[in-house]
């Protein structure tokens, strides 16, 4: 099993991820993103906009409000159904979600009279009762009903109420999609794995309105469509896998839901979910609001209440299975090595540039020169710190595919040696050559 705690160990090293306000003692559940996790997202995002969206022509971006009033969650359900179940020790006061206790996801569980006891202290847990998840705020000066308002805990209910807007807007015709990336906040009970259960979070979300003939064409085409996305992105078969929810398990809009899940440290667990909303969310929002959200069919003259089929990621679990499927550890000239073996098209840094001695003013000039080259169409590091072995190591610990090294030989022929990161085998190449080298490479894995 790999090591998670390795894993977090360099992500705050290296600068991935940092627990948010740290120097105050942390926020649980919060995390900031370094240069690195920035960019790791941001190529995970762009892979996604253009599997999603821009190698379609009917599915269009929005950027919906993060604050919603209370009447847009009366109509989703949430203020009345989106709860967990809640349980406290009475003796150190700490809080469970009752259905994880009794799986033993805090650790083993004894039973008094037949109820468990808090599995850190022993103390007796309080009776279960329901707790909503949702952040709620005000808008406004004024603190009541009229003026509140929640933080989204799903960016889905924007693409919904902007049903019409997008419709008209783009002319477009059954079946279409409003697809949106976006935080949400959920005030999870416990956050915990890390980034896999936090409050604050990313979600790459498609909504694809539908025929409700066709609803269920449409449902298989989106699982496996998303199934294979992850395949392209380099993960193995054995740590992917398909999981389609019994009946028993759906939620109160889903006719059919299947989750792709990863294979992670504690085992499998969701990473995308792919759900059959039905009509649920536009027939709700059309009674609430009073608008008729329903789609005309010109060759029918017939009035359509879309089904919608809705793939929907969390950006940070796609982070951290990006992270866990990808870490390893060899052994080069007689000491372990980490490293990221991301493929290059998702690697945040994709060419580090060094001269081989960093006190030598003749290279450093040249190392920079050959930098900047680089830099123009790369995202690139420049590092003169340190030994070569060194340095090639912090970059194969980030995950960086390729260096270029700068040394004496550099000077009299304009080569310079590109180190392949996961073989650790160099080779010479002209500067005048490097950039359409380095497209090449990254465009056969794109």
């Amino acid at each position: 099993m790999k090591n998670l705690e390795t894993i977090i160990q360099i992500c705050k090293q290296r600068g991935f991820i940092f627990q948010s306000a740290e120097i105050y003692g942390g926020l649980k559940g919060f995390y900031d993103y370094g240069y690195l996790g920035v960019l790791l997202k941001n190529n995970l995002k762009n892979l996604w906009l253009k599997s999603i969206v821009f190698s379609r022509d009917n599915i269009f971006l929005i950027e919906s409000s993060i604050v919603g009033p209370r009447k847009v969650y009366e109509a989703s359900g949430h203020i009345e159904g989106f709860q967990d179940p809640l349980v406290e020790c009475k003796n150190c006061h700490q809080r469970f979600r009752s259905d994880h206790l009794m799986k033993g996801e805090y650790g083993e569980v004894k039973l008094k009279d037949n109820k468990p006891l808090c599995p850190l202290c022993g103390g007796e847990l309080t009776e279960e009762r329901q707790f909503n998840l949702m952040f709620k705020t005000y808008v406004g000066p004024v603190e009541e009903l009229a003026t509140e308002a929640y933080l989204r805990p799903e960016t889905a209910q924007g693409m919904f109420c902007n049903f019409k807007n997008v419709l008209n807007s783009m002319r477009t015709k059954l079946p279409f999609g409003i697809a949106q990336i976006g935080k949400a906040f959920r005030n999870e009970i416990t956050p915990r794995n890390f980034i896999f259960r936090i409050r604050e979070f990313e979600q790459m979300e498609l909504e694809f309105f539908i025929d409700p003939k066709e609803a269920e064409k449409w449902y298989k085409y989106w699982v496996e469509e998303r199934y294979g996305w992850y395949l392209k992105l380099g993960f193995k078969k054995e740590n992917i896998r398909k999981r389609e929810y019994l009946r028993e398990e759906l939620a109160h809009y889903s006719a059919a839901t299947t989750d792709i899940e990863y294979k992670f440290p504690w085992g499998f667990d969701e990473l995308e979910g792919i759900a059959n909303r039905t009509n649920y969310d536009l027939s709700r929002h059309s009674h609430f609001s009073g608008e008729e959200l329903v789609y005309f069919d010109e060759k029918t003259k017939k009035k359509i209440l879309p089904y919608v089929i809705e793939p929907s990621v969390g950006v940070e679990r796609l982070l951290l299975a990006v992270l866990v499927e990808f870490y390893d550890e060899d052994i080069i000239e007689g000491e372990r090595r980490r490293i990221f073996r991301f493929p290059p098209f998702l690697a945040p840094i994709k060419v580090a540039v060094f001269p081989l001695l960093g006190n030598k003013k003749k290279l450093v000039d040249k190392a920079k020169e050959v930098y900047q080259i680089v830099k123009k169409d790369f995202i690139s590091f420049y590092d003169e710190s340190g030994s070569i072995g060194r340095r090639y190591r912090r970059q194969d610990e980030i995950g960086t595919p390729f260096c270029l090294t700068i040394d004496f030989q550099t000077l009299e022929d304009e080569t310079v040696t590109i180190r392949d990161r996961d073989s650790t085998k160099q080779e010479r190449i002209k500067i005048e050559e490097i950039s359409e080298y380095l497209k090449s490479v990254f465009s056969n894995n794109d």
